[in-house]
């Protein structure tokens, strides 16, 4: 089923879900899926404890072969000229998501993300951040109801020691992308995981 598609690929900056994106990336590939990936300022530009930018883009152009869309000028052609069949921003920062769902579009995934929707096609989102359940809650109800947006499933992360937070399930990426494409939302929503010790 997604074999030949074109689907743009966004990251945004929760830098400690990085790798298990990384091996989504590379399924979404192996299924014959056309990958354009997509950065956001922060993944552009910013060295962490987890890895630096230099090393995380290089390991994103080995899987897909193309480099990363990271300018508003160069993601703005996603809507009108580079047309996905699919646009996934994984992981989605809360930062990103309260933007997204109140129409602000200041850095390339953004902008990459509002241009694809114009076309009525298909945005998954699959969320990370540790206000999923405080301030954000009403932002992922509203990614909910929109047209064309659909969300992997989430879990509390770690509920005694970071009770808000919510980590989408990386690994269900490609059968929510699968879901996406039908426009049907993967069910359930909300998963349990076990704490991590």
């Amino acid at each position: 089923m997604l074999k030949g598609k074109k689907i743009g690929f966004c990251v945004t900056g929760s830098f400690c879900t990085l790798d298990a994106v990384l091996p989504q990336i590379k399924l979404l590939k192996e299924e014959g899926a056309e990958i354009f990936p997509v950065f956001s300022n922060a993944i552009a530009t910013t060295d962490t404890r987890f890895t630096t930018a230099l090393a995380f883009r290089e390991k994103v152009v080995d899987i897909t072969g193309r480099e990363p869309v990271d300018t508003i000028v160069e993601a703005e052609p996603f809507g009108p000229v580079r047309k996905m069949d699919l646009m996934i921003i994984a992981p989605c920062t809360g930062n990103t998501l309260a933007k997204l769902v109140n129409g602000i579009t200041d850095t390339p995934v953004l902008m990459a993300s509002k241009a694809h929707l114009r076309n009525q096609r298909p945005l998954l989102i699959a969320v990370a951040t540790n206000d999923g359940l405080g301030n954000n809650a009403r932002n992922i109800g509203m990614a909910l109801n929109l047209k064309n947006v659909f969300l992997v499933p989430m879990f509390q992360d770690n509920p005694s020691k970071k009770p808000n937070s919510l980590v989408s399930d990386m690994t269900q990426i490609l059968e929510a992308s699968r879901k996406a494409m039908e426009k049907s939302q993967i069910q359930p929503v909300m998963i349990e995981k076990k704490e991590n010790p």
